[in-house]
């Protein structure tokens, strides 16, 4: 019986004639349908991306070898190479604390069916304003109360549950905590936030009333993968909308919430349909 089984296979290296015919015949020889190529040549830095899906139904090689198997075709310097499978869910856990409009629009998507094949085992939150949001999807929601005393500790029990329920990706989903170096480097190019982004940019409490000061015609968000230095990590999805001087702090503060939402379910469609990759603090997105 035939299936819509597929392997994805992100590739990144050195870039060299003859690669995608090195792939293509390694997918072709082992039986493999291929179902979608993309591929990218940074020509400033030397490098090549590639992205291959193929149906899995009559593959030659076992899924748990084809990553090695990868390996051995000899791509190339600096190789990088991931396989994922549709077949298996990503898992991810969402990190929230009191503003729920990110919260709402991921869960409302997840249970429409609108984010692909994922699973939320689990919300994780430093206050209780939210835990009803959760009860109402069916979704546990644990609290961990975080100062700074407490914080690594704390952290070291966050990252314990999300092994536990084997959590491939945390959303910030307007998570107001600076996460530590140490959590980022347990889930490394999974870790997604989202936050505001003007220019001019306004940094620290109340931007959206800087901005207003400042009669911005532009308003913007942002979401990227976290790492250890604050808010610039890779850049999945922006994008802005127009204001003007009619717009008043709460319209700012409406459309900025309404563009957060939109730019984060972005990422987290490219990132769970497995088109992102990552080099050197940037990003290839195969849309």
């Amino acid at each position: 019986m035939k299936t819509d089984h597929s392997a994805v296979l992100l590739i990144s290296c050195k870039d060299r004639p003859g690669l995608v015919t090195l792939v293509t015949q390694f997918i072709h020889h082992n039986q493999g349908n291929i179902v979608h190529l993309d591929e990218h040549v940074d020509l400033r830095e030397d490098l090549f991306f590639m992205r291959v899906e193929w149906t899995m139904d009559d593959f030659l090689i076992p899924r748990e070898h084809i990553g090695e198997a990868v390996m051995k075709l000899n791509l190339g310097e600096d190789l990088h190479a991931e396989v994922y499978f549709s077949d298996e869910p990503i898992r991810l856990a969402l990190f929230v604390s009191k503003d729920a409009h990110c919260l709402y629009d991921i869960l409302a998507r997840y249970e429409a069916g609108e984010l692909g094949n994922v699973e939320i085992p689990l919300i994780v939150s430093n206050h209780t304003h939210l835990e009803k949001v959760g009860q109402r999807f069916g979704i546990p929601f644990e609290v961990f109360t975080i100062d700074a005393k407490c914080k690594a500790e704390q952290e070291q029990k966050e990252i314990a549950l999300l092994r536990e329920h084997k959590v491939d990706t945390v959303i910030m989903a307007r998570y107001m905590q600076i996460l530590s170096d140490s959590f980022i480097r347990e889930f490394p190019n999974n870790v997604i936030n989202i936050h505001h982004s003007f220019l001019p940019a306004f940094a620290g409490a109340r931007p959206y009333h800087q901005a207003y000061e400042r009669g911005v015609k532009i308003v913007g968000a942002t979401s990227h993968y976290a790492t250890p230095e604050l808010d610039e990590g890779p850049i999945i999805e922006q994008d802005t909308i127009h204001v003007s001087h009619k717009d008043s702090v709460e319209d700012l503060v409406r459309k900025g919430k309404d563009l957060e939402k939109i730019v984060l379910a972005r990422a987290i469609w490219w990132h769970t349909q497995r088109k992102v990759l990552v080099k050197n603090n940037r990003t290839v997105i195969f849309r």
